[in-house]
């Protein structure tokens, strides 16, 4: 029986480090998606943002996000030990009986982080081309330390959001529309890139440099997006979570590939031309659309759900753009208006979540970020400034943030 009980214990932790690795390998997607997406005279610091940011929410999560979010009591900043939890040992693992989490507590720890880190991924191409890179950073440590774990806390760190019912069993709301929202705010302090919109009210398109790049971060994100949802089962040492995770899996490629899809037909009615950039866009949509709840829509239904969120999104991102809310990367669609629709969408196939619950969870998830994220933003505009110059913005952000541009011998910045 011993040796049965160690076997789970090392498989479930296996498990959970394997997905862990491959939401981290996410961190990577982001970078690719975000560089293609926007100009050649920017890609250098949108690609030091997302590994920087990863970074940050490493070092902040363990100081203090991890505590927020999933302990009640005792000091701000405890110590590194409890911070990451002490460690199961034989006796109590053995004395767990069986709904007992056979994992390390440390692989739970990592898990948290890579979390983190995909939320605040997203802020980055939202504000991508106009923003000053240590600002950007700096809002980095308050998210990834403070806002996210906060809300965290309510609904997975057993707080009021869970006890009214609030079910996401991989973060739709919790990750991704947090992350959308606080892009949100961002933005709108920020305001848009110059030449984006004209006077006359008219949009004007910015392509991005690099279509290839951005393919490949939406096929590494579709790639890690199996242990994202595929590792919130938690345990694959029974038959029951075995079972568990296949379907998860499978209905996670299932909305990825109806979100694709959906956007794909409805760009063509609305354009007359297949958008490569809504395609990508639409796939993660329906990967964010289910993120909610993976485990009990059939497969049907889960591409049912991805394609809803993938027509979502193409309709969000030309909203976004008639109100002039500048986003480069179309994160705030794909990650906040799928994010919202995925978690709403949870008690269609499943019993024990309900609308009313649902839709709290968004409004509290919403309201408490905003206001947050605005809050922070603003300071700092206040203190150090948010936006690049003009002329600065015109040279690229590279130069002016970096020092270097990533293609050289395309660009002139003299």
């Amino acid at each position: 029986m011993d040796d049965i009980v160690q076997l789970k214990y090392a498989l479930d932790t296996f498990y959970f480090l394997v997905c862990a690795v491959l939401v981290m390998w996410m961190a990577c997607g982001f970078a690719m998606l975000e560089a293609g997406l926007v100009r050649t005279k920017s890609t250098t610091e949108i690609l030091a943002k997302n590994i920087a940011l990863f970074a940050i929410a490493s070092i902040m999560y363990l100081l203090v996000g991890y505590y927020i979010m999933y302990s009640s009591d005792g000091p701000i900043l405890p110590s590194l030990g409890m911070l990451i939890g002490d460690e199961n040992t034989a006796a109590a693992v053995m004395a767990g009986g069986d709904d007992a989490p056979y994992y390390s507590s440390r692989a739970d720890f990592f898990f948290q982080i890579v979390f983190a880190g995909a939320c605040m991924s997203i802020v980055s191409g939202a504000v991508a081309e106009r923003m000053k890179l240590w600002a950007f950073l700096l809002f980095a440590v308050i998210m990834t330390g403070f806002i996210y774990p906060t809300q965290g806390a309510w609904s997975w760190g057993g707080g009021w959001l869970s006890e009214i019912g609030y079910s996401d069993y991989a973060g739709s709301g919790i990750v991704h529309m947090a992350g959308a929202t606080a892009a949100l705010a961002g933005v709108i302090l920020l305001g848009p890139r110059k030449g984006k919109y004209g006077p006359n009210g008219q949009i004007n398109a910015i392509p991005g440099c690099n279509l290839a790049l951005s393919t490949l971060g939406i096929f590494i994100l579709w790639m890690g997006w199996f242990g994202f949802n595929g590792g919130s089962e938690l345990k694959i040492s029974d038959i029951e979570s075995a079972n568990n995770v296949a379907q998860v899996m499978v209905n996670t490629n299932l909305a990825a590939a109806g979100g694709l899809i959906g956007a794909m037909i409805v760009s063509r009615l609305l354009f007359g031309k297949t958008d490569l950039t809504m395609l990508l866009n639409g796939a993660l949509a329906g990967l964010v659309s289910i993120t909610a709840d993976p485990l009990s829509p059939n497969a049907f239904s889960a591409m049912l759900i991805g394609a809803v969120g993938g027509v979502i999104v193409v309709f969000s991102v030309l909203a976004l753009d008639r109100v002039k809310i500048d986003d480069p990367a179309g994160a705030i669609s794909a990650h906040g208006s799928a994010g919202i629709w995925g978690v709403l969408a949870v008690p269609l196939t499943n019993t024990e979540a309900t609308f009313g619950g649902q839709l709290l969870g968004v409004l509290a998830i919403f309201a408490w970020v905003f206001i947050a994220s605005l809050i922070i933003w603003s300071t700092i505009k206040m203190v150090m400034g948010i936006r690049i110059s003009a002329e600065e913005e015109y040279e690229g952000v590279d130069i002016s943030e970096c020092g270097m541009e990533a293609y050289p011998e395309f660009t002139s910045s003299k």
